[in-house]
């Protein structure tokens, strides 16, 4: 009898012991599944879930290999889609720089651009060329006559755009400021930034 007991009661506890060590797996199971869980409700942070810029989507085949591929692409589509404040900005490039290389013109243009951004000017355009005082080709609140059939309105007008949507880093990125290279370097409080041609630019 002592013996049967005996019997019974090792019988007994490996049941238990079966019972917790099935309890204890299936609880670290839940643990870890509820750990599973919280990874995944995490924001992912990751560089391959950001959007490309437009710039990445355009094929390096396709991308113009220089400002004039560039100039040329353009000329077609900057005829066709102008407004009143991109053509002041052309005028300013036309009348400023026309007759310099292509990267002169954008110069200018970018200058003008990061006026209307800088909180410093008139944030549009026409008010940045037409500001008092700012640009010698302006005579009376008015700009001359400008001959929209030629190769050099072409080029301005196609520059205009290119430095309004920033399409093409300028050699003078970030300046604020240019005067024509024959005055010598009248501003000595401003940050040269470079010469291009025949203007000196500053921010």
């Amino acid at each position: 009898m002592a013996l049967f007991l005996k019997r019974a009661s090792l019988a007994s506890v490996a049941a238990g012991f079966l019972v917790l060590l099935y309890s204890a797996a299936g609880s670290g199971a839940a643990a870890q599944e509820k750990a599973l869980s919280s990874v995944q409700l995490q924001p992912s942070i990751s560089v391959f879930n950001e959007q490309p810029s437009s710039d990445a989507l355009i094929p390096a085949s396709q991308a113009p290999a220089s400002l004039a591929d560039l100039v040329a692409a353009e000329q077609e589509a900057a005829s066709a889609e102008s407004s009143q404040d991109i053509n002041c900005l052309a005028g300013a490039i036309y009348f400023e720089a026309g007759n310099e290389p292509l990267d002169g013109q954008l110069a200018v243009g970018r200058v003008i651009v990061n006026r209307t951004r800088s909180g410093r000017f008139p944030t549009s355009y026409c008010g940045v060329v037409y500001q008092p005082s700012q640009f010698s080709f302006i005579h009376g609140h008015h700009m001359p006559a400008i001959n929209t059939e030629s190769r050099r309105w072409q080029n301005a007008l196609a520059i205009a755009h290119i430095a309004h949507d920033n399409r093409w880093k300028s050699s003078a990125e970030g300046a604020l400021f240019f005067h024509a290279a024959r005055l010598g370097s009248r501003w000595q409080d401003k940050v040269r930034v470079a010469q291009i041609e025949n203007h000196i630019f500053y921010r």
